[in-house]
């Protein structure tokens, strides 16, 4: 099974314009582009045949070849990163039976999630697509929690049945547990923003046109779920790795931060 990842990068970001050429400091001092940390995550990640940044930016493009990514041009008009995905396959004569879009703007992502996604892929030819959900630790959810007390949009939430299909992602906390009784562990799962696709599932997905709930959420995925393709929740673990994605400015320290958390475990 031919496997390809693209990382999907955009400079017109709503919420953070520019954000896959932010720079951010690592823990020897040294500092690197979003973008180029992502690429460098994806290219730690086995039984993958190809990784290309997927992008309608020169800017972009540019900074990603010259740090050595293969790059695939793309449609100004793509509205995320599942369409850049479908387009980047479409119109660039690269074939694969499995697509990875690997999201540019969270390095933090371990190569195991994305590993532990395509395999369920590969157990069950009847999934369309899948994508990975982490259970919340305590920091994690203390973080979910403050950027909804700031008014900050930051990582998503997901909640799935029996059978491990999505019910349904949101910005919002869900399920709302009453802090009085709250479980152990936190009964709470941070979505991943990776997804792995069948090229059938990309092109019906771009066949549709955007969904209600998608637009209302922002959520890419939901468009999915609305015209009733199922997404498979594929729970992943964290090994004591701090997950986050870099969605507003605010969160460059929090991935500085568990950068130096990284570094520090290792030595």
């Amino acid at each position: 099974m031919k496997t390809v990842i693209f990382i999907p990068a955009r400079y017109a970001s709503t919420r953070y314009p520019g954000k896959p050429l932010a720079v951010l400091t690592l823990p020897d001092g040294s500092r690197k582009s979003l973008i180029q940390m992502s690429w460098e995550a994806a290219q730690s990640i086995t039984g993958v045949d190809a990784v290309y940044v997927a992008t309608d930016d020169d800017r972009i493009a540019e900074a990603a070849r010259a740090f050595g990514a293969e790059v695939v041009m793309t449609s100004p008009d793509c509205a995320n990163g599942t369409e850049r995905c479908a387009d980047a396959l479409a119109n660039s004569g690269i074939e694969a039976d499995l697509v990875v879009n690997f999201q540019g703007d969270a390095p933090l992502t371990p190569p195991w999630f994305v590993e532990d996604l395509i395999a369920a892929m590969k157990a069950d030819p009847a999934i369309p697509m899948a994508t990975p959900v982490l259970r919340c630790d305590a920091e994690t959810y203390a973080n979910f929690l403050e950027d909804r007390r700031n008014g900050r949009v930051g990582g998503t939430t997901a909640v799935f049945g029996t059978q491990g299909n999505a019910l349904y992602f949101s910005k919002e906390v869900i399920p709302f547990v009453d802090p009085e009784k709250m479980p152990d562990p936190v009964p709470v799962f941070h979505h991943v923003g990776v997804y792995a696709y069948r090229p059938d599932a990309l092109a019906g997905y771009v066949a549709q046109a955007a969904t209600p709930l998608e637009l209302l959420e922002g959520l890419e995925q939901l468009r999915f779920l609305e015209t009733g393709v199922p997404v498979r929740c594929v729970e992943v673990e964290g090994r004591g790795r701090v997950f986050w994605e870099l969605n507003n400015p605010a969160d460059v320290p929090r991935i500085e931060t568990a950068l130096r958390k990284l570094e520090a475990a290792v030595k």
